[in-house]
């Protein structure tokens, strides 16, 4: 039955789901609850996932009432699941209930446990002389399992040393082959900075890093000083580097051709933070100017300097220049009122510098295949066969990719 109009809409009952961080990776994880209160963030939660049992860290709630939160669940899950496709957004695991002191203490021996594992694992690698190193261990919270993370330069079979290990703590045992930055993540500690390490602290996506962005934000290129723990570029390196690019954007380019209100001048340099621009003026001053009070008269002095020589070139006949005439120089048949042109050429053609050494080139190519023609002659002189001349359509063009005819046949 269609509903009135007027009538007041049925009220939805929306489910009531909280983030959840778990495990020695900081894997997260939507649970749902029908608790009425709701402790601070970072409590501690038992939750039931995949993998058993465990301890978590609670991350954020999420209930019904449209516009409390910032992000809705369904942008949260397209946030990790787009952009951690190794680590993503875990789904339909059980909330158990808060944890207690009790579960806390539990903990603690737990990780106990699993360094004693760790160590049992590296004499039975040692023994089986597997060539792979032990990162860090983790035990469940409910004993279903034991996580051992390890890092190697290419694949092991390690199927003996799971079983071995099965047989020592008769568990479910669960190798992991992690990278350099899971690595990081999981043993360091703090950084340069005095803070933790931001991929043990927070992060959970860990986006890639280059070097333009050091350069960008003007950072030492040391590789000691702006490189952490998993031996790769700093991940704090990608924080501020929309900023950065965003305000070189507004700053002219070096060497452009600028007019300030000293006058006019070429940029030297640019200071991104503070927005100054670092102009030289001709008599060799420099000098710091606000973007503000810049106007770009062209983007770039040297490319402009170096087009204005071309032009004022063309047209001119560089000097020492000589021509391939038979006669004497004196008498070279190119017309004076239009230097660059040659009398014999059906166009008219302005030689340049560059023009002219591919000019020589030519020359040099159309004598090479004037011997080659000579020495075909002489050696057919005595058969029957006559030498085949070649005729080129335009002797002016380019032949550096041509073959000679000497030793080539053709079927027909």
């Amino acid at each position: 039955m269609a509903q009135a109009e007027g009538a007041r809409p049925k009220s939805q009952k929306h489910k009531k789901l909280m983030l959840v961080r778990y495990g020695r990776m900081g894997f997260m994880g939507w649970f749902e609850h029908n608790e009425e209160k709701i402790p601070k963030v970072n409590s501690r939660v038992v939750i039931k996932t995949n993998r058993g049992l465990e301890l978590g860290d609670l991350v954020g709630q999420f209930n019904y009432r449209s516009g409390q939160f910032r992000s809705s669940p369904e942008q949260v899950s397209q946030y990790f699941n787009g952009k951690s496709k190794e680590y993503p957004l875990g789904q339909g695991g059980t909330f158990v209930r808060f944890a207690t002191d009790q579960d806390v203490m539990e903990e603690t021996h737990l990780e106990a446990s699993a360094r004693e594992e760790a160590k049992c694992c590296e004499r039975f690698i040692k023994e089986m002389n597997l060539p792979m190193k032990v990162i860090d261990s983790e035990h469940l919270f409910g004993g279903e399992r034991i996580v051992i993370y390890f890092s190697s330069n290419g694949r092991v079979d390690f199927r003996e040393l799971v079983r071995r290990m099965a047989r020592e703590y008769q568990t479910r045992i669960e190798l992991r082959q992690i990278g350099s930055r899971d690595e990081a993540k999981l043993i360091s500690d703090f950084e340069s900075c005095g803070q933790e390490c931001c991929c043990r602290r927070f992060l959970k996506i860990l986006e890639p890093v280059n070097m333009r962005m050091a350069k960008l934000q003007k950072a030492t290129l040391d590789p000691s000083k702006i490189s952490g723990h998993c031996g790769r570029l700093k991940c704090c390196l990608r924080y501020e580097d929309d900023t950065y690019r965003d305000l070189k954007q507004r700053l002219p380019k070096k060497n452009a051709l600028v007019k300030t209100p000293r006058g006019e001048g070429k940029v030297v340099g640019i200071q991104i933070l503070t927005q100054l621009v670092v102009v030289q003026d001709e008599k060799g001053d420099r000098e710091a100017f606000p973007v503000e009070e810049i106007q770009v008269i062209s983007r770039d002095r040297t490319r402009n300097s170096a087009y204005r020589q071309d032009k004022d070139a063309v047209g001119r006949k560089p000097a020492g220049l000589q021509c391939d005439c038979p006669g004497p120089q004196e008498s070279c048949p190119v017309d004076e009122a239009s230097p660059g042109v040659s009398q014999e050429g059906n166009k008219d053609s302005a030689v340049g510098p560059q023009e002219n050494r591919k000019n020589k080139g030519r020359n040099r190519n159309r004598g090479r295949r004037n011997r080659n023609r000579s020495r075909n002659t002489d050696g057919n002189a005595g058969g029957n066969a006559a030498p085949r001349e070649r005729t080129d359509a335009n002797p002016t063009a380019d032949s550096t990719n041509r073959q000679p005819d000497q030793g080539r046949t053709h079927e027909s």
